[in-house]
């Protein structure tokens, strides 16, 4: 028998392309772990008030990674389950009821937005231990959130043994300062950008380096942001991945150098 999902019903605010970001760095950093998997079972884990996110979750993943991926969108509010079923296309999209426990479902990997941002900081932990103990072996966990429009974001890479990167990640064209990615950290940092926490002191590297790289600026704001993530990581910060994903607005650092002290 079922448990009663695990969670509380979200705003559930959402908008077309608001997780392209994540999506497309889903795509590109877990894609082998879900190519190698016995079953590419991926949960959207709370969709939303529509399930435009899920259904182009499953339309990325399909064309980015393998087209047999099924996802399965979970919403705590029956309501919107119900709303979500005409967007379902069984057996590769489909919606039910769910919250943290998963819906007793075995995924790969799970993406949830915008979800934990509504509680409290410390409920972080519990629930990405509850989610995380229900992975598939070698499962993974991307939660994180942004604005409405998906131009500012972070995430938190998370596998079984606990979370492993941060992401930050931002639409360069509308950037005015990395300060502003402050604005979207993830629940388990955003009230730790103060002094003496780590990710202050990465938020102060970048907003130092973006102001040493203003010279950049002529040359458009990829060249001006790439060579911010280059000097923040000549300054010692152990920034991963290679300029091209630089280029797509990001940074992810190891979490043990930002994660709260």
């Amino acid at each position: 028998m079922q448990r009663r999902p695990l969670g509380v019903v979200t705003r559930g605010t959402t908008n077309p392309n608001r997780l392209r970001r994540v999506d497309n760095w889903i795509v590109e950093t877990c894609g082998d772990a879900l190519r190698s998997a016995a079953d590419p079972l991926v949960v959207d884990l709370g969709y939303g008030a529509t399930p435009v996110t899920a259904v182009e979750l499953r339309a990325r993943l399909a064309a980015g990674v393998r087209p047999d991926v099924r996802v399965v969108g979970l919403e705590i509010d029956p309501v919107r389950v119900a709303a979500a079923q005409p967007a379902a296309e069984p057996p590769w999209l489909t919606f039910a009821r769910g919250g943290f426990e998963l819906a007793e479902l075995r995924p790969a990997l799970v993406r949830a937005f915008n979800v934990l941002r509504q509680y409290d900081e410390s409920e972080v932990a519990d629930a990405w231990r509850t989610v995380t103990e229900r992975l598939a072996p070698g499962g993974l966990l991307v939660e994180g959130t942004c604005d409405e429009l998906g131009r500012l974001g972070s995430w938190v890479l998370l596998d079984a043994a606990g979370p492993r990167t941060l992401t930050l990640a931002a639409k360069l064209t509308t950037l005015e300062r990395p300060a502003q990615l402050a604005e979207r950290l993830p629940k388990a940092l955003i009230h730790r950008n103060v002094p003496g926490e780590r990710i202050h002191d990465l938020i102060r590297a970048l907003e130092d380096a973006w102001q040493a790289a203003a010279g950049y600026a002529p040359f458009g704001p990829r060249e001006r942001w790439t060579r911010t993530v280059a000097m923040v990581k000549q300054a010692g910060w152990p920034v991963l991945g290679r300029p091209r994903r630089w280029r797509h607005g990001e940074l992810t650092l190891p979490w043990p150098t930002v994660s709260p002290t």
